[in-house]
């Protein structure tokens, strides 16, 4: 599901959006407009991340805040290198030296 989630161009931006504002997270509005996306569009693509497990929402006040769900990537990402390698760690060596230096 998150697969599909990140595949549509907008929401692959806002993920991006919402790592690089990590920890904090953003609201919804401020989201839509840094996207320049009508926010009742932007409520729709938040929902559907949310139900992949790779964003989670907190309200705050009047406002939602919506964060990348750092443990869902973290799970994806185990579970591609996991698969990937398929008892052999040796296939998944490039892969993990390329992102050391980012983690």
């Amino acid at each position: 599901m998150a697969f599909g989630a990140l595949a549509q161009g907008t929401r692959l931006d806002v993920f991006r959006l919402l790592v690089r504002h990590e920890p904090d997270g953003m609201a919804a509005g401020e989201i839509a407009r840094r996207l320049d996306v009508p926010q009742n569009t932007m409520s729709a693509h938040l929902g559907i991340l949310a139900r992949a497990g790779i964003v989670r929402s907190e309200r705050q006040s009047r406002s939602i805040i919506y964060r990348a769900d750092l443990d869902g990537l973290r799970a994806l990402t185990l579970f591609l290198v996991n698969d990937c390698c398929a008892g052999s760690p040796e296939l998944c060596v490039p892969l993990l030296a390329e992102l050391t230096p980012c983690c």
